[in-house]
């Protein structure tokens, strides 16, 4: 579950965020400023994310608050699971990342998993649809939505990306050092369950 500290940091972050965009009073503007300010030294404080980092992430966020779309691609062959190691942490993951505007879903884990494994590949079905703050992820500044969608190797070959180191498959039971800023063990677990039978209950917080 989401620690509270980190919900409450979201909370404030999102008032002031939505106060920053629709507010039209300068002493109110100024207090949203001051919201966001104690939102980021919330997050400082407890989380390993610079404040330079916090700020320009916040800042760079306008509008009303939503949460954020993560999609990932889950690519099965001979029973294994592909995953890439991350360059960011050195530890591995399921291809993907946020979602971008104009594509969908599908077309998000297409290029993902094209970008990161070098794998051509068509998109299956739906896997899962999850909330990261019920998930063993470590503390993250946003409220993220995790897609996990199933899709079939159709060609290329395994090729690192910008973002990876490597490429491999994996068996269930002899699974790599995980980086669980992207995918826990519980949800790989799911992923190979619902792989191994079609008429299992997909991931949906």
């Amino acid at each position: 579950m989401q620690l509270k500290w980190l919900e409450w940091a979201k909370q404030i972050q999102a008032i002031s965020q939505v106060g920053l965009a629709y507010s039209k009073d300068i002493y109110d503007l100024e207090r949203f400023e001051q919201l966001r300010a104690l939102s980021i030294e919330i997050l400082n404080e407890y989380t390993e994310v610079e404040t330079e980092k916090l700020k320009s992430l916040f800042a760079s966020e306008i509008g009303y608050a939503t949460p954020k779309v993560d999609i990932r691609g889950v690519v099965f062959k001979d029973g294994k699971l592909l995953m890439v190691k991350e360059k960011e942490d050195g530890a591995w993951s399921l291809p993907g990342g946020w979602a971008d505007i104009g594509l969908s879903p599908k077309e998000v884990a297409v290029k993902e998993i094209k970008e990161e494994s070098g794998y051509d590949v068509e998109p299956i079905r739906l896997l899962g649809i999850v909330d990261k703050k019920f998930h063993d992820h470590p503390p993250s500044p946003f409220h993220v939505y995790k897609i996990f969608i199933l899709c079939g190797i159709i060609g290329g070959e395994a090729m690192e990306g910008m973002e990876t180191l490597a490429v491999k498959f994996f068996e269930e039971d002899q699974l790599p050092h995980l980086s669980t800023e992207r995918n826990t063990k519980k949800q790989i677990h799911k992923l190979f369950e619902l792989y191994r039978d079609s008429k299992s209950e997909i991931m949906f917080d």
